[in-house]
């Protein structure tokens, strides 16, 4: 008799062991299926890009002072380093972002000659060739930024809008000059363009 319920307290045992294991089993396993999913969080960082203008001259602009009209032809051609203005922007990215940037110009107020008087040439540099951007074009016939356009102020002279996808940067030639089809006066005859960039990050 004390047999039989030696091997009954042993079998109970047994049992309560086998539940206590089992409880533990799947507690253990619960709490590895949750420190695993802590552990397997990702934090996505991303970092937007900057970007900067540079100019190889000391003013971000172009002049025309008592100029003779000319040919889209010979204006496509101007040479002289005081016939063109070169600048450089450069975009510095980091991340999966798109940089799309605007370029702009702005009338300074000393000049006398109309928009409908100048013309405006924009090119690509890439080494010692050139590439067009923008055809010539007469001022008055250039659209014009609104609200949307980048942050750009309103009103100013749309030259090119592009896009960077990657670190790098791009030279760009701005040429003017008077369009032969304008009657030049005994005025004298000025036109001041400023340079202007706008930019916004896109992830």
């Amino acid at each position: 008799m004390r047999i039989e319920n030696h091997k009954r307290s042993k079998s109970t045992g047994l049992v309560i062991i086998c539940i206590i294991i089992l409880i533990l089993a799947v507690i253990g396993v619960s709490y590895a299926a949750i420190f695993y999913s802590k552990t397997g969080e990702k934090v996505n960082r991303v970092t937007t890009g900057t970007m900067t203008m540079s100019y190889s001259e000391n003013t971000n602009g172009i002049n025309l002072t008592n100029a003779y009209p000319m040919t889209d032809e010979i204006g496509r051609s101007l040479n002289d380093h005081n016939q063109y203005f070169d600048f450089t922007i450069s975009a510095n990215l980091g991340g999966n972002v798109l940089v799309n940037y605007i370029i702009t110009a702005t009338k300074e107020i000393d000049s006398t000659l109309p928009d409908s008087a100048v013309k405006v040439y924009l090119t690509n540099i890439n080494g010692i060739s050139e590439s067009q951007v923008l055809t010539p074009t007469k001022i008055s016939n250039l659209q014009v930024t609104s609200s949307h356009n980048l942050g750009a102020p309103d009103g100013q002279f749309i030259l090119f809008n592009g896009a960077f996808n990657k670190t790098e940067s791009r030279s760009y030639r701005l040429r003017m000059w008077i369009s032969n089809d304008y009657v030049v006066s005994n005025v004298s005859q000025v036109y001041k363009l400023r340079v202007n960039v706008y930019g916004n990050a896109v992830v």
